[in-house]
Formats: structure tokens, C-alpha cells, sequence
């Protein structure tokens, strides 16, 4: 070939004898059989070093149409004509197909490396993405869930405030109390939680109730000054 490699082509050749041409045939051309052979062997070798390996695969069909015209040339003055010619195989040194596989195989391998990187990469981007929207609808929760407390706390201090005689600090001092418990009560129902206790007693429950109403003192004061 072009590319200097050495390939074994195989031709079919149909052939038949003209009609009108049988004494011409046999009298002018002894072994038919040799003498198209040499004519092929002589036209195949002009045909194939015009092309590299990989192009002589796909221009066997024009070689082939090729190889018939001019057998048709030489042969029809014989009284023979060619019906078909076929290039069936053509079959590079073994080495030549080694090699051509493991370029083929590198080839595939580098395609599926590529789509795998591709693949894990949108696996990325579609969990950023959907970590990006779940803490989106997380803070959306959180919002709605503390809109939804302050809703609470402000009608259950109007409640206690127009029913009883409790003022609205003692009514904030009882409801953050119970939000106290309600914590403590979360934080040992979840199985699983990894949560640090510190000391704990009654007389705690007593000085964060101080803590409580002295801020709520401290704030009446300031809103005091401020006006």
C-alpha cells in the first residue's frame, strides 16, 4: 500500500465466452485461466500502492470496477467477456491488525474515559444543585416555621392578656419556659443525636427564669429611655 503495508487482496473473477466469439476463444487463447490471472496480478499491484491501508478498504468497489474495465479491454479480443469482478478480502500482516486493533481499543477506551469523567461530572453538578435547592427550601421552612411561632406567641399573649390578669412579661416568661422543656424534651426523644449535657438540676429551672425576667426587665427599660 501507500503507507508500505503488505496486504493479501482476494479477486473473483466471472468470466464467459462471447457469443459468436467460440472458435475466436479456443483457438486464440489456449489457457484462458493463466492468462486472466496475470492480467489481474499485473492491474491488482498498479491498483494498490495508490492507497493507504484505511482507504483501500473503502475504495475496493472502484479498484473492483477498475480491475473489470480493463479486463474487458484485454480479454474481449480473446472472444471473452467479464461478467463480475469482486474483491472479496483484503488481509493485512498479522503484526498490521494487532496493531490496528489496539489503536481501535486505545480509541474506545479514550472515548469511555471521557464519557465516564462526563458522566460523573453532571452526577456533580446535579448534586449541588439539588444540595443548593434543599437548603433553599430548608431556609424557606425555617422562615415560615418562625413566622408561624411568632403568630403563636402573639395570639397566645393576647389570649392570656384579655382573659386573665397576667401582664404579658409573666405571659413571655411562661411561654419561653415551655419552649425550654420542649427542647429538652426533643433532645432526648432523638435516638440518635449527638448531644452534650451539662449539669442540670431544679434550682437551673429557677435562675433561667431569673435570666428571663431580668431581660425582659432590662429591654421595658430601655424602650423606657428610648421614649
Amino acid at each position: 500500500t501507500k503507507d508500505n503495508v503488505f496486504v493479501n487482496v482476494t479477486v473473483t473473477i466471472m468470466f464467459k465466452v462471447l457469443e459468436g466469439s467460440l472458435k475466436q476463444a479456443f483457438y486464440e487463447l489456449s489457457m484462458p485461466d493463466q492468462q486472466l490471472q496475470s492480467y489481474v496480478l499485473n492491474n491488482v499491484r498498479a491498483q494498490i500502492p495508490k492507497y493507504e491501508l484505511d482507504q483501500l478498504f473503502v475504495a475496493k468497489d472502484e479498484i473492483a470496477k477498475t480491475l473489470k474495465t480493463e479486463l474487458e479491454h484485454e480479454m474481449n479480443q480473446f472472444g471473452y467477456t467479464i461478467v463480475q469482478t469482486l474483491i472479496t478480502d483484503i488481509d493485512p500482516d498479522h503484526t498490521v491488525k494487532r496493531a490496528m486493533n489496539e489503536i481501535n481499543a486505545a480509541q474506545r477506551l479514550r472515548v469511555a474515559a471521557h464519557d465516564k469523567a462526563e458522566a460523573e461530572k453532571l452526577a456533580v453538578v446535579k448534586a449541588a444543585e439539588a444540595d443548593a435547592e434543599s437548603k433553599r427550601l430548608s431556609g424557606v421552612g425555617l422562615a415560615e416555621q418562625r413566622k408561624a411561632i411568632i403568630l403563636g406567641l402573639h395570639d397566645s399573649i393576647r389570649m392570656f392578656t384579655s382573659n386573665t390578669n397576667i401582664t404579658q412579661m409573666e405571659v413571655m416568661e411562661l411561654l419561653l419556659m415551655n419552649q425550654y422543656f420542649d427542647t429538652l424534651k426533643e433532645m432526648t426523644a432523638a435516638s440518635k443525636a449527638t448531644t452534650v449535657f451539662i449539669p442540670h438540676n431544679p434550682d437551673a429551672v429557677n435562675n433561667i427564669g431569673g435570666q428571663i425576667r431580668q431581660g425582659l426587665l432590662e429591654a421595658g427599660q430601655v424602650v423606657k429611655k428610648v421614649d
